[in-house]
């Protein structure tokens, strides 16, 4: 049985991934290492529960003899790697956090696997020669977009918060290790996930949330911020395509083709809430709409071009905003539900 070493999968996109790997493949066991901060959660892993073919291990990606332990212990042939800080306020009021996880974490994985997988650069240990390293990035390392225009996979990097930044270094590294050592990695940068599973303090979960609460809904700036959204389903397979079958040392970009600015997003999830949880008072959800103070630093535009990974592997995003949307919703009017 072939065993890969996940990280951060306690949180919001690495636990949609566990049940939907598992399923998919059942010769694979995977080690799950995540330090549960106040981003992970052991229930978003109640649908992959441990198992023989599902180690949790609550652990630091920084904690380098923790890491060496467990490419021993388990013969770990393959990382997939989510593990990271990616809240981009939290950067912005404690940028070191950034730095050491995403960097130094980032550095320390890939290290440990490589002392581990290969005799010398350009030189696997015989038995590992298909062993693989697969980093998780995002479309931030990009900077910002104007009115039109997409990023690619050759868009230079210009990463405007210490989180993307922390991102940008972390995915250069992981390129290092490929053109340096003959490492096996792939990257894939991916446009704004959303659906079930995640986090309280991001947009569209804190919409749903503040709603049901009859809360004011904090939009930044005018709203005209605009990112291109993707099922977080739609990704994990993505992920699953590109660790499989994607080329040694290339990058690819996954994202929805679904660009919406955030008055978009507010407005439509109020109108759906309308429709599928109405308020006491009959008012619409809208009226809760507050626009606050912008972000430091808040980038205009993101929308990613995922042509490559389209025509090399034969991907595409199953949901549209519209129909991804509403099973977001579903899910999270169920948990809220069940909190109160």
């Amino acid at each position: 049985m072939k065993t890969i070493l996940v990280t951060g999968c306690a949180g919001f996109i690495g636990s949609n991934f566990v049940p939907y790997f598992l399923d998919k493949y059942p010769e694979v066991r995977l080690i799950n290492l995540d330090l549960l901060t106040y981003a992970g959660d052991m229930a978003n892993l109640s649908d992959a529960p441990q198992s023989d073919r599902h180690i949790f291990i609550q652990g630091d990606i920084c904690n380098r003899p923790l890491v060496e332990s467990l490419f021993t212990q388990y013969d770990i042939r393959g990382v997939i790697h989510f593990a990271a800080e990616s809240h981009v306020d939290n950067s912005i009021k404690n940028p070191g956090v950034f730095v050491q996880t995403n960097v130094n974490g980032s550095f320390i994985l890939i290290d440990v696997a490589y002392k581990t997988w290969m005799e010398k650069p350009f030189v696997y240990k015989a038995d590992y020669e298909e062993c693989r390293f697969h980093h998780i990035s995002t479309d931030e390392v990009y900077g910002t977009l104007g009115e039109t225009g997409l990023f690619t996979e050759e868009t230079s990097y210009a990463p405007n918060s210490p989180y993307s930044a922390s991102k940008a270094g972390s995915d250069m590294i992981v390129r290092s290790y490929h053109h340096t050592y003959g490492m096996n990695t792939v990257i894939t940068n991916c446009s704004n996930n959303y659906g079930p599973k995640q986090h309280n303090e991001k947009l569209i979960p804190t919409v749903i949330r503040k709603a049901l609460a009859g809360e004011n809904i904090p939009v930044y700036g005018d709203g005209k911020n605009i990112r291109d959204w993707l099922y977080v389903l739609d990704h994990c397979k993505g992920i699953d395509l590109v660790y499989h079958n994607g080329r040694s040392g290339e990058v690819y970009n996954i994202g929805g083709r679904n660009e919406r600015n955030n008055n978009q997003i507010v407005e439509r999830i109020c109108s759906l809430l309308d429709e599928m949880a109405p308020r006491h008072d009959t008012k619409s959800y809208k009226e809760l709409i507050t626009y606050v103070e912008d972000r430091a630093g808040h980038d205009r535009r993101y929308a990613i071009d995922a042509t490559k990974l389209e025509n090399e592997l034969g991907w595409k995003a199953q949901e549209t905003f519209d129909t991804g949307i509403v099973k977001t919703i579903e899910w999270y009017l169920k948990k809220y539900s069940q909190d109160i």
